[in-house]
């Protein structure tokens, strides 16, 4: 029977493996995209589920991903919110009710009045400005032809905004080459707005080719966080061997990024949800490598994807800002006096009413 191991003899065992000094490290450039991530809509969207639940406690319904990235969804079901794909799942109990920043068909506002249910509508006022286009196009005779994907969310809520048949969908240059039209019936277009600016502008100038007298939006459909978000990506490409975009493989304006990349100059570009599901060796043997976030992905995401590039790379980190946002939208009137009072620590007192003489 061989001898037992005396404890306080035994060899120390060996130390874990370090982590490499920064200057074990190979270097590595990190552009920053500026503007990135959060929009106005997306901030706006989030804002209202969490002050529904502040104010109102759990359950609060949510008709479909208040916004299209896990990470946010997931963080608000901890906090009590429940996401629904129809309101049938939805009991009959007062709860509070939210669409989501995506925009709805009229059926269901209209359904969620029939039973008498709380609802607050997340729709971003930017869907919201393309819903009343479509409307007003409709009330002037004219036939739409919507630019966008078929099956999104905000696709599906525009075209129900206006009985079956007054909306084509129109997804790429090839369609509208081929698009077939009512005849003898004025003509406007409006779109998505997640879209390609580039690919986006192509299939207008095709329709406008086809039918010259086609009505545009009093204003550009594609909202300003898409355009700028797609403008930073366009800055960094031509100089980056490898662009990230922190997004959500559902997120139309997360894909969107991606593609640009690549035909800004990028030899390739990837899409990955959050830090852990991106491997820092996809920039082994590079200098610089491009980072943005889709208008759905929080900061926090992107500066997961940065610590983990630190654990294998030295990093230097230059942000690419080519223009300031300062969009804010007011929460809706039911919640704001609320979150107003909420962010008051002190309320004014009240004036003292004077003695009666």
């Amino acid at each position: 029977m061989p001898p037992t191991a005396n404890p306080t003899t035994m060899p120390p065992p060996p130390p874990p493996p370090s982590t490499p000094r920064a200057a074990d490290k190979p270097p590595l450039t990190v552009l920053l995209a500026g503007p990135r991530g959060f929009c106005a809509g997306v901030d706006r969207a989030i804002r209202i589920v969490e002050e529904a639940l502040r104010q109102h406690g759990a359950p609060v319904y949510v008709r479909h991903e208040i916004v299209h990235n896990r990470f946010v969804v997931e963080s608000l079901e901890r906090q009590g919110a429940v996401f629904v794909e129809d309101l049938a799942e939805i009991p009959d109990d007062g709860r509070p009710v939210v669409f989501s920043a995506h925009g709805v068909a009229k059926s269901v506002p209209a359904e969620a009045a029939r039973r008498a249910m709380f609802f607050l509508d997340g729709t971003c006022p930017l869907v919201s400005k393309v819903h009343r286009e479509a409307e007003r196009h409709f009330a002037l005779g004219r036939h739409i032809l919507l630019i966008g994907h078929a099956g999104h969310p905000e696709v599906i809520g525009t075209m129900g905004q206006l009985p079956p048949g007054a909306v084509t969908l129109v997804e790429d240059a090839a369609q509208a080459r081929a698009v077939r039209v009512p005849e003898g019936r004025p003509l406007a277009y409006i779109t998505q707005t997640t879209l390609s600016v580039d690919d986006t502008a192509e299939m207008i100038a095709v329709l406008r080719a086809r039918f010259p007298e086609l009505a545009a939006p009093a204003k550009e459909d594609i909202c300003y966080a898409t355009t700028n978000r797609q403008a930073a990506v366009k800055a960094i490409a031509p100089r980056s061997e490898l662009l990230v975009v922190v997004g959500a493989p559902n997120s139309s304006n997360s894909q969107r990024l991606r593609e640009v990349a690549e035909r800004a100059g990028c030899p390739r570009a990837i899409l990955v949800q959050r830090g852990a599901a991106f491997d820092p060796a996809e920039a082994d043997g590079m200098a610089t490598i491009g980072l943005t976030a889709g208008a759905s992905a929080p900061e926090v995401l992107v500066q997961e994807v940065l610590a983990r590039l630190a654990e294998r790379f030295a990093v230097q980190v230059e942000e690419v800002v080519v223009t300031e946002e300062r969009v804010a939208f007011k929460l809706p009137a039911a919640l704001a006096a609320g979150a107003a009072a909420a962010d008051d620590p002190e309320p004014p007192r009240r004036r003292p009413v004077p003695a009666a003489p």
